[in-house]
């Protein structure tokens, strides 16, 4: 991807020119929005003068605790833990940095106080259908692996790196890395020649892979590996169309002890099923369903979560919602993908 060079120009401007600047993500934040907020941070905080905060709608999985150690946690802003300090910080914004969500709405509590906000405001993001509207400047590029991959390269065109990695805050190196692998599935889907670029770059620089990886992924509780075997042992369904779906209740996540971020991962377990095309992850939530969904290529996730799960996403990974109980839901799915995946069929014969 080539950056445009008259657009870095005007947000390196955006952040000099800066006194108090905010970086938002979306709600529930995974570890590309993570990445990205904590990498622009560091940036930020070495290579201009502004106040720079952090404000999430929600709190993020412990797994990703590493990217908030030491003077940040000052400088970062729940919203569900501490309204008043995360709307103080948005309300007092000159620069607003909105990172890995498309539309306002994809931040919940926050989106009215964005809305509002007659702060300048820039989006970097790699999802679909971006809200031009709303924002000020825009990198948007779904074509590329993550948002942490966007924001390097973003970075690496600023005028203080100067296309050279060993220039970014090793903080910021490192946060880049860990969206990345996140957002890849450690380097399962969406992986493009640029992202080995990036990749081979930041190991380069002195990036610490071994140390990300045993963050993310070898920290977990007993518990998720014994969630993780009920899920596929005794909840695993497989429609004859090759949709697998797991749905999972409140009640199965109390008898677990199930934690934000604990089942980062199961929904792309199933397609490692030969016949499976689509996984489907179901999740009660506060009255509602959460819900996630993986395919392999030829299948697109994107559509039917568009179609029937009032969501979206990236072609081969989306997500979304439904407001029916939870005893409907198997249903839902049955009758809906099947649908879907007919219909899909029908158009590729």
């Amino acid at each position: 991807m080539i950056i445009n060079r008259q657009e870095t120009e005007q947000l390196n401007t955006m952040l000099l020119n800066s006194a108090r600047t905010v970086i938002v993500t979306h709600m529930r934040p995974d570890g590309d929005a993570m990445g990205s907020s904590t990498a622009m941070y560091h940036y930020l905080k070495q290579h201009t003068t502004a106040d720079v905060r952090i404000v999430l709608n929600d709190r993020f999985q412990h797994t990703l605790d590493f990217l908030t150690e030491g003077p940040l946690v000052q400088d970062m802003h729940i919203f569900i833990e501490d309204s008043k300090s995360a709307t103080d910080s948005i309300a007092d914004a000159d620069l607003l940095i909105c990172l890995d969500f498309n539309a306002f709405h994809r931040t919940d509590n926050l989106c009215p106080l964005l809305e509002s906000s007659t702060a300048a405001k820039v989006l970097i993001d790699h999802h679909l259908y971006p809200d031009t509207s709303s924002f000020d400047l825009i990198f948007s590029n779904p074509e590329i692996s993550s948002t942490c991959e966007l924001l390097y390269q973003i970075l690496m065109a600023m005028p203080q790196i100067g296309n050279d990695a060993t220039r970014l805050p090793k903080e910021t190196a490192t946060s880049l890395m860990t969206g990345m692998t996140t957002d890849t599935n450690n380097f399962a889907n969406s992986v493009y020649p640029s992202t080995m670029l990036m990749v081979s770059a930041l190991l380069g620089a002195g990036v610490d892979r071994d140390n990300i990886i045993d963050k993310l992924y070898n920290q977990h509780s007993e518990s998720r590996l014994r969630l993780m075997g009920h899920l596929m042992k005794d909840l695993l369904s497989i429609t004859p169309d090759g949709a697998a779906y797991i749905i999972l209740d409140k009640k199965t996540q109390d008898e677990y002890n199930v934690q934000e971020g604990d089942t980062e991962g199961f929904v792309n377990m199933p397609l490692s099923i030969a016949k499976v095309r689509m996984s489907i992850l179901i999740k009660e939530d506060s009255g509602r369903l959460r819900v996630s969904i993986r395919s392999r290529k030829g299948t697109s996730a994107n559509k039917c979560a568009r179609l029937h799960f009032n969501g979206g996403g990236h072609e081969n990974a989306a997500g979304g919602r439904l407001e029916i109980p939870v005893e409907a839901a198997a249903e839902y799915i049955e009758k809906h993908v099947h649908d879907y995946l007919i219909e899909e069929d029908e158009k590729n014969d």
